[in-house]
């Protein structure tokens, strides 16, 4: 419970904390955010690191002169980590998705999740893998679904590239530029709750469309 305590503290005022990691570790920072994350989008059993906020928050530390923290080179480094985590995260549900296909579930995921989210690749395409980046727990769980289905490699790579150079440079940004006006620093928590209420939209949307969606009349 205690540590689920702390979870919420330093997901709700990632700022203070960040800025507290800079003061300790100063450039080894770099190395802290990377390693964020790479675990949210390469381990699939940690999909609850805060990967948006967490950008946001990096961006508004780096705007702050005498942090010494470079937004640019926090982008190149938070793009790479994306890039490199999506990766393993792929070929590991390359691996063992087939086991996963065997069984009813493994861990969290169900073989029912995995069909319904290869179903959802074959009629969405490629660009699914760009959305699901902004939408927190389902971009640590895509990368693993497109590898243990059917998108191949070649496909894969390229819309995901361009969902990590789309996401990590936007969030930031908006950290960097908007991070430090005084009434965002003073409602911190409700701006943390206002990105993840924003990136879940997609996720409403289409379970409300597929609640009410009218059953096909043959």
């Amino acid at each position: 419970m205690e540590f689920l305590t702390q979870f919420v503290d330093f997901f709700l005022h990632l700022d203070k904390h960040l800025f507290n990691i800079v003061e300790e570790y100063g450039t080894l920072t770099y190395v802290i955010l990377f390693l964020i994350v790479f675990t949210e989008t390469g381990l699939v059993i940690m999909p609850l690191l805060p990967g948006d906020s967490l950008l946001f928050a990096a961006g508004a530390i780096a705007a702050n002169e005498g942090t010494g923290l470079n937004v640019w080179l926090i982008i190149i480094i938070l793009i790479v980590a994306a890039l490199l985590g999506d990766n393993l995260n792929y070929f590991v549900g390359k691996k063992f998705g087939g086991e996963i296909k065997k069984r009813e579930r493994i861990l969290f995921l169900k073989r029912e999740y995995l069909e319904k989210t290869e179903a959802f690749y074959e009629k969405h395409g490629g660009s699914t893998v760009i959305m699901a980046r902004f939408i927190p727990i389902v971009r640590t769980v895509a990368p693993f679904v497109a590898g243990a289905g059917s998108m191949n490699y070649s496909k894969y790579i390229v819309y995901c590239v361009i969902g990590a150079i789309l996401w990590v440079p936007s969030l930031t940004l908006l950290g960097y530029f908007f991070g430090n006006m005084e009434i965002v620093k003073k409602n911190f928590e409700l701006v943390i709750f206002g990105i993840i209420g924003f990136s879940i939209l997609p996720m409403i949307y289409q379970y409300l469309k597929s609640r009410f969606a009218k059953p096909n009349v043959a």
